[in-house]
C-alpha cells in the first residue's frame, strides 16, 4: 500500500485547492481539487501554472 501524498505550498482559489507533492518516482507533481459536496474534480498537473489555471476555471457541475 502506498504511503499518503504529503502536500506543500497548498493555496485555495475559490472551492479548489492546489498542493504539491512528489510522486512514487520523486518528481513533483502539482494536484488541483475541489472541495465542494459531490463535485469529485481533482487533477495531476506536471506544473504549478497549469494547476493553478485549472483551479480558476474550474467550475462545478450542477446537481
Amino acid at each position: 500500500m502506498p504511503a499518503p501524498k504529503r502536500f506543500r505550498n497548498v493555496s485555495r482559489t475559490g472551492p479548489v485547492q492546489v498542493g504539491t507533492s512528489y510522486d512514487g518516482r520523486g518528481r513533483e507533481k502539482h494536484t488541483a481539487a475541489c472541495t465542494a459536496p459531490r463535485c469529485g474534480f481533482s487533477a495531476d498537473y506536471d506544473s504549478r501554472a497549469a494547476a493553478e489555471l485549472a483551479a480558476r476555471t474550474h467550475r462545478c457541475p450542477v446537481r
